[in-house]
């Protein structure tokens, strides 16, 4: 679970939320009406109970609405959620050390040259980069799938090369 950082948006926030309690205080807590009349020799106050304007009602459901709003926005966590293959990507590569001491030599260094190349490749390139031969690459990436490591796909005439999750 992440927080989010502070920055210009959540410091505004952070502000409205701050003024839009104090309005909503400010509003509740403020003295009912009074009336006061003034006769010959007498002055009588009178209370009026329970009275809101109109204006009183749509200030306290804005603001109220707003504090709800930016209250949620500062309190919850955000999530923020990587694509898979971002994940496996790098759940691979922080796994490297530990899955290279399982693999030959050859098998080693096409799954160097796949994750090198974002965990997507094509056959054909493997071969390029590793200065492999073709028939050494097909046989270490059958070694490679049948340990669950990688996974090849069918694309025209040739293979791409992934990384299994």
């Amino acid at each position: 679970m992440r927080f989010r950082k502070i920055h210009g948006k959540t410091i505004f926030i952070a502000a409205l939320f701050i003024v839009s309690a104090f309005i909503l205080v400010v509003k509740l807590l403020n003295p009912t009406p009074i009336q006061i009349y003034v006769d010959e020799n007498k002055t009588v106050v009178t209370q009026i109970p329970g009275f809101f304007t109109t204006t009183d009602a749509i200030v306290l459901i804005v603001t109220s609405i707003i504090l709800g709003i930016s209250g949620a926005y500062l309190l919850l966590p955000v999530s923020v959620e990587k694509p898979a293959e971002v994940s496996v990507l790098g759940e691979r590569k922080g796994r490297w050390e530990k899955i290279s001491k399982t693999l030959k030599d050859d098998e080693r260094k096409i799954y160097k040259a796949i994750l090198d190349s974002d965990g997507l490749i094509n056959q054909s390139e493997i071969a390029e980069k590793t200065g492999l031969s073709k028939s050494n690459v097909s046989r270490s990436l059958d070694l490679l799938e049948s340990k669950g490591l990688v996974e090849r796909k069918r694309r025209g005439m040739g293979n791409i090369v992934l990384l299994k999750s």
